[in-house]
């Protein structure tokens, strides 16, 4: 029986990994519809190459600084349990590569590629599992301290703080360091409108990343005698929240529409274990909402050039859906309880910390040593140039 228990989860675990490494291909599709033509190419090479930048970087060094295991033990050591260990560091690893590709979203068109690998693999390594650990692992005994000080520990059940705030405000020094793209605004306020090359691609990606939610939130309960219909509901309240919020303040656009239910379901990864449905529906419209206003304002207003609005969707969105959990998952608001407010206010808080310190820190260093940003050439042509010269012929560039 205990051989069985463990191939059951193993299994389970592993479709849940299956689900997430398909989302990856959402990520891929919603930039390139939203990216220009000329960009499409480097978009969908830089996804595919920072994921496999940050298998190695969480092999090697993520997540031995997140959990303390390593893979250098022996193949009879990592098999028992019928490779559970293996096939939980395949899931989680989905989950920390998500990190990058959010970030590419609001760099997009005007980054250098080797520089982003670069700093894909200091952030897995290091910058995202340190506050994993923290989260997820009991380090530093930050967990505890706040249970014993609040009488619950933060709560972030498939990521919503973990991975998306995270990203998100990763990705927010990248932007604010790069610049914005040439011709995005002009000396006298005008602003330049740089459309989606393909609403159908980008409706392609949001449809992919939805599907694959449901994988993200539900299989995070990592084993099948804790696996909950809840946190699906929750997943399809929230994200039908966030698509109808998003719909009437976006007045019917495509881009606001398709990111809508994105918007909730980043946030309700955090409580949609402890939520009741109506309180998802609430925290996901609440999303919606978040996004298409702080995406207005950063772009038009603020003008920071965040290509997909990675810092309002993920980081902003990420950071609500993990105070929200401590606020809907508590019983007087119908939710299982278990959670308290502070320690989500906190913890999140922290998160915003390390992810802009780390921010800083790795494309800072990466803007004096090597630079981030390609020449004006190589942007007037397309980001993807670096690309065409390796893979392309004469009579096939054209095409491209």
């Amino acid at each position: 029986m205990e051989a069985y228990k463990w191939s059951s989860d193993t299994l389970f675990i592993l479709a849940g990994a299956v689900m997430v490494l398909a989302m990856h291909a959402g990520f891929a599709f919603l930039e390139l519809g939203t990216v220009r033509k000329k960009n499409q190419v480097n978009a969908l090479v830089k996804i595919l190459s920072d994921f496999a930048i940050s298998t190695i970087a969480y092999f090697f060094i993520g997540y031995s600084v997140a959990y303390g295991v390593n893979f250098f033990s022996g193949a009879e050591t990592l098999m028992q349990k019928s490779g559970y260990e293996l096939t939980k560091f395949f899931f989680l690893l989905t989950f920390a590569a998500a990190v990058p590709a959010i970030i590419s979203g609001g760099i997009a068109e005007r980054a250098k590629f080797n520089p982003q690998l670069a700093a894909t693999f200091l952030l897995v390594g290091l910058v995202y599992p340190f506050f994993e650990g923290i989260a997820w692992n009991q380090h530093f005994g930050i967990q505890a301290g706040l249970k014993a000080a609040f009488g619950a520990e933060f709560h972030d059940f498939a990521g919503s703080v973990v991975v998306h705030t995270m990203g998100g405000w990763v990705a927010l020094p990248a932007v604010l360091l790069l610049g914005a793209r040439r011709g995005r605004y002009g000396n006298d306020g005008q602003i330049s409108a740089h459309p989606p090359s393909s609403i159908p691609f980008l409706a392609l990606g949001a449809w992919v990343l939805t599907v694959g939610w449901f994988g993200f939130n539900v299989m995070s309960a990592q084993t099948l005698e804790k696996i909950s219909g809840l946190v699906a509901i929750n997943s399809l309240m929230a994200m039908a929240g966030g698509t109808l919020a998003a719909l009437w303040l976006g007045r019917n656009d495509p881009g606001f529409v398709h990111n809508g239910p994105l918007a909730g379901l980043v946030a309700v990864c955090a409580g949609s274990d402890v939520m009741h449905p109506i309180g998802a529906l609430m925290v996901g419209a609440g999303a919606g909402a978040l996004f298409v206003i702080m995406f207005t304002l950063t772009q038009n207003r603020w003008k920071i050039d965040d290509v997909l609005g990675v810092w309002p969707l993920h980081g902003l969105c990420g950071a609500w859906g993990g105070i929200a959990a401590g606020i809907f998952g508590l019983k007087a608001l119908g939710g299982a309880g278990g959670v308290a407010f502070l320690p989500q206010l906190l913890m999140t808080g922290m998160a915003i910390l390390i992810a802009l310190g780390g921010g800083f820190a790795i494309y800072g260093v990466l803007k004096i040593v090597v630079g981030l940003r390609l020449d004006p050439e190589q942007e007037f042509n397309g980001a993807d140039l670096t690309i065409h010269k390796i893979t392309a012929t004469p009579e096939r560039e054209s095409n491209w």
